[in-house]
């Protein structure tokens, strides 16, 4: 446990952030499996949810969640499984 006023502060703040941060990770996840589960059963309505998808990862890569090269390697494999075969 912290033991300095600042210390307390920081466990606080970082409790905060980390609600905030697994939400917006939970988001991302659903996201991408939604359009994994819909590619395989229907393309046209998985291209329709790539752009929330999309949406999903570029806010957890602005804030820091995942990293910039993983949003985009994420966001390559979805468009790829949405291509028509």
């Amino acid at each position: 446990m912290p033991i300095t006023q600042s210390a307390k502060k920081a466990l606080r703040g970082s409790s905060r952030k980390k609600v905030f941060n697994d939400r917006r990770k939970k988001a991302l996840k659903e996201s991408i499996k939604q359009v994994e589960k819909t590619a395989k059963v229907d393309i046209k309505k998985a291209k329709e949810m790539l752009s929330k998808a999309y949406s999903a990862i570029d806010k957890a890569a602005k804030r820091g969640i995942i990293k910039k090269n993983t949003a985009s390697r994420k966001k390559s494999r979805l468009s790829r499984i949405t291509k028509a075969k």
